[in-house]
């Protein structure tokens, strides 16, 4: 309950300033020559905050057992949403400023999308235990939004104690020079912590 209220939290955060369709609070620098940079941005934020939300519920274990229709109906709504928010990730990548975020957000989205067809395709095959394994490897990476926010403050510490603390024209090179990695840490974060725990369950 902790950890799906920080879900919750930061992601309605990551979300808000995009409720008001309003380009200018964009968090992100949209490339102004082209025009559908925004909107697919709007609908990529969105569509994760619904697989963000719909995710944990997938692992309640009497919700599979009782309520195997919900399951499955909330299971769609999450490859679903995923299917939308990594296609349109993709779009909007490549029109990111930076080249090492726009590596670090074809990455995410290329894993978040082939560990959701796997997903989809063990337990198409009848295979419950596969398809168990390969979700929780796509939560892994759908948490990967959550993680690299939350390692920016980690970041920060880490960059003032390296570096000294920088002055007021300094910070936001800081902040640029954190933003450049922080996406890159919370893949690489994420995928050794659920196969670590993956493998001390003993699944393969």
């Amino acid at each position: 309950m902790i950890l799906f209220a920080v879900i919750v939290i930061v992601g309605l955060a990551a979300a808000a300033p995009y409720a008001t369709l309003d380009p200018a609070l964009s968090r992100i620098k949209l490339d102004t020559g082209y025009p559908l940079h925004y909107p697919l941005l709007v609908v990529h934020i969105f569509t994760a905050l619904i697989a963000l939300l719909t995710g944990p519920f997938q692992f309640l274990a009497r919700l599979c057992k009782t309520r195997l229709p919900l399951h499955r109906l909330l299971g769609s709504v999450y490859l679903a949403s995923i299917l939308v928010s990594g296609a349109t990730g993709l779009a909007v990548a490549f029109h990111d400023g930076s080249f090492t975020k726009q590596m670090a957000f074809v990455t995410l989205s290329a894993l978040w999308l082939l560990t959701a067809w796997r997903g989809y395709r063990t337990i198409r095959q009848g295979d419950v235990a596969g398809h168990r394994v390969w979700m929780m490897r796509s939560y892994g990476i759908t948490l990967v939004a959550v993680t690299a926010r939350l390692a920016v403050p980690v970041c920060i510490l880490f960059y003032v104690a390296a570096k000294g603390l920088p002055g007021t024209a300094g910070i936001a090179r800081m902040i640029d020079a954190i933003l450049q990695v922080n996406i890159w840490l919370g893949i690489i974060l994420n995928l050794v912590i659920m196969e670590w725990s993956l493998i001390r369950k003993g699944n393969r």
